[in-house]
């Protein structure tokens, strides 16, 4: 996976080496981008047009797969994640209704616009301030379609940095975030990486993206992680007091005074009994119904989401972490469709 990451790079390297002309790598990388972007449009053109025909929905939740892992410090499975995901949700093994009563099968419920070509458009030469910015671009067609609600499935941590910009940006000011994690990914720049997905949220809280941030599940933080937080204001909860904070943390009330609630959920929030396969294995973590409970109890109007960091690659128990995953794609989906 780590040279599949590098290969768009390589190439264009090999392209520049062979004195190419720069505007025509530009001309051509620019008609793969908008062909990209072109996809997900349509697509999501499509769902709103059927959900308007339909009649009597206010939210729907759409699925769109970011498959991007580069930005991970250690593996990178996550970039096979999302048709992982997809294949768990429908798997013929549970049924299609949610805890609190949804059926998938509802388009009024839930619908997919399909994947960010990550690979395709690093395999052209894209760097990572583009492709940031095409994530961000896919968000927003998403969210143009009325009433659809991304729900984005990663990948690695790194994609909450774009998606966050694009709900707050489309959305015109912040949103309060919920953010599920074993680590609180708020380096200013790990390993020199400014898009590292341990440093997402450093720069969601950069850009004025949110107004609160509330961590919860933290059991593997730095100083650096504690001197982040502090600097930005940010909640942080750690699993080592779970116990004390449990009431509160089950009964959330966040979005008032703001644009909305954004929840993003890295699969290592759990403890590995429930989700081993994941990149970075932190024991310790929040069981299952811990991360229902929250979600299920929070009191907001959920606006966008993310699930983030399941790695395929890992997941050694007949896809078990797979369906974890899946679940929690379907309780997520349950909070924002209305």
């Amino acid at each position: 996976m780590k040279n599949v990451g590098k290969m768009g790079i390589h190439y264009l390297q090999r392209l520049n080496a062979a004195n190419v002309p720069k505007d025509l790598i530009e001309k051509g990388q620019n008609r793969v981008i908008e062909a990209s972007l072109t996809l997900i449009r349509e697509r999501a053109k499509l769902k709103g047009e059927l959900l308007r025909a339909l009649g009597g929905v206010v939210a729907s939740t759409s699925l769109l797969g970011v498959p991007l892992g580069h930005n991970s410090s250690f593996l990178q499975g996550p970039a096979f994640a999302p048709p992982r995901i997809r294949e768990a949700i429908w798997c013929d093994s549970t049924n299609s209704t949610t805890e609190e009563g949804k059926d998938l099968n509802d388009p009024r419920v839930l619908t997919d616009v399909g994947d960010v070509p990550v690979q395709e458009l690093r395999d052209c030469g894209v760097d990572d301030d583009r492709l940031m910015s095409i994530i961000t671009e896919s968000v927003k067609l998403v969210m143009e379609e009325d009433p659809l609600r991304p729900l984005v499935l990663g990948g690695d941590h790194s994609i909450s940095f774009p998606v966050v910009r694009a709900v707050s940006e489309k959305l015109g000011g912040p949103v309060d975030i919920l953010h599920l994690d074993a680590h609180p990914d708020i380096y200013h720049s790990f390993e020199g990486n400014k898009y590292s997905h341990a440093s997402s949220f450093a720069r969601i809280m950069e850009g004025g993206y949110a107004r609160r941030l509330l961590q919860v599940g933290i059991r593997s933080i730095t100083k650096e992680g504690r001197e982040q937080g502090k600097r930005f204001g940010v909640e942080q909860y750690e699993m080592r007091t779970f116990s004390r904070d449990r009431q509160l943390l089950e009964n959330l009330k966040l979005g008032e005074g703001v644009k909305g609630v954004y929840i993003s959920v890295d699969v290592d929030c759990l403890d590995p009994a429930f989700a081993p396969g994941v990149s970075h294995i932190e024991p310790g973590g929040l069981s299952f119904r811990d991360v229902l409970n929250i979600l299920h109890n929070l009191k907001g109007d959920v606006v966008a989401a993310d699930l983030v960091e399941f790695n395929p690659q890992r997941d050694t128990v007949d896809g078990m972490t797979a369906m974890v995953a899946a679940k929690l794609v379907r309780e997520l989906t349950a909070k924002m469709s209305k």
